[in-house]
């Protein structure tokens, strides 16, 4: 059971939730709400240099004693491949589970599609 949080998610699934971009802040908060792992949908740089990059949010997420993955995807267009790399992260990490993009549709888009 999740504890309260001011972090901006919603929920897919009983123990899976998306979120927009999130900072390297955001990752303690997720620890301490219950999350156990994290995964990062949105690539480096998508919309210039101010976005915080995977790196300090992995750094700050592993700090937090969270799980955390990379798996970037294009806005517009998630492959095959792509979905069923996400599939495969639904199926190894503990939950909850808390993804994020730069608005957290493209993560709900790969959710629903791992479904499949």
């Amino acid at each position: 059971m999740l504890k309260p949080t001011s972090l901006p998610m919603r929920p897919v699934a009983s123990d899976v939730f998306v979120a927009g971009q999130l900072d390297p802040a955001a990752m303690a908060e997720a620890a301490r709400a219950g999350f156990r792992s994290v995964v990062n949908n949105r690539p480096d740089f998508e919309h210039g240099p101010h976005q915080p990059t995977n790196a300090t949010i992995e750094a700050a997420a592993l700090a937090a004693g969270l799980e955390y993955r990379f798996l970037p995807v294009n806005g517009g267009y998630q492959s095959p491949a792509e979905i069923a790399a996400f599939a495969a992260l639904l199926r190894e990490l503990p939950r909850p589970l808390l993804v994020f993009c730069r608005s957290g549709a493209r993560s709900t888009r790969l959710f629903m599609a791992a479904q499949h």
